[in-house]
Formats: C-alpha cells, sequence, structure tokens
C-alpha cells in the first residue's frame, strides 16, 4: 500500500490520512466484526495511532470483545459509515475499515481472524494465514 493514503465517510464529513504503512491488512471473522458491518466479516487496516489524522468527530460506541476487553467502533452520526475499531489489548493502534479508502483497490487482506466464528457459507481465502482466534503476538 503507498502512503500516505487517505479516506473518509460517505457524505465526507469524517476525514483521515494515514502517513505510515499498514502494519497489516486482515479480515476478522468474530460475530461483533459480523453484526457491526452487516456482513459475514470486516476487512481492516492496522495502523498507528500516531501516523494517522482524523478530521471531524466521529461517534463511538462500546462493545465487550472477546477478550473481555472493550472495543471502541466509531462511526459517522450523519451516513453511518463505520470507520474506525480500537481495543484495549492494542490501544497505540487501530484498524481503519477497508471501505473508507479513497482508493479501497490498495487493500490486500494478508490474514483472517477468528475463522471459527466465520459463516460456514463464507469463501476464505486459503492462500493468507488463517487463525482460528487472534494472532498469537495479538492475544
Amino acid at each position: 500500500m503507498t502512503t500516505p493514503f487517505s479516506g473518509g465517510c460517505a457524505c465526507g464529513k469524517i476525514r483521515y490520512i494515514c502517513t505510515a504503512a499498514p502494519i497489516a491488512m486482515l479480515n476478522c471473522h468474530c460475530q461483533d466484526c459480523q453484526i457491526s458491518s452487516g456482513a459475514p466479516f470486516a476487512s481492516g487496516i492496522i495502523v498507528a495511532l500516531a501516523s494517522t489524522q482524523v478530521k471531524g468527530a466521529p461517534s463511538t460506541y462500546t462493545v465487550t470483545a472477546i477478550s473481555g476487553g472493550k472495543t471502541v467502533r466509531s462511526f459517522c452520526d450523519t451516513c453511518g459509515t463505520p470507520l474506525f475499531t480500537r481495543g484495549e489489548a492494542i490501544p497505540d493502534f487501530m484498524s481503519i475499515r477497508f471501505p473508507t479508502l479513497d482508493d479501497p483497490t490498495m487493500f490486500k487482506p494478508m490474514l483472517d481472524i477468528f475463522v471459527s466464528r466465520a459463516q460456514p457459507w463464507t469463501c476464505v481465502d486459503t492462500n493468507i494465514p488463517q487463525f482460528e482466534m487472534s494472532p498469537p503476538s495479538a492475544a
């Protein structure tokens, strides 16, 4: 993925720019990601908070993750676009939802997580690493 990269919500109220390369790009199949994305999984780009600037004030809601920690999800309160996810487990990083990229073709998933929670009809790319839950380094 080229840097910097940018994106925002559907209505343009929230914009972001990230000046560093992503730590990872992944698909998460946990039930919370299924619910929050309205799809069988959520695809995200993991970035350092320090390398990301956000213009506008997204709304947030907090859920309890499988780990028991809190996960904060951000979205635009005008158009409803899901934007960012932050968790207590890795507080200096966040996930940016790939559909919000100005050029979503830059998204190339590197791994799938929580495949034990994947819907049985989901097509999972067997050419990338699969983790039943989170990768060992993120646990």
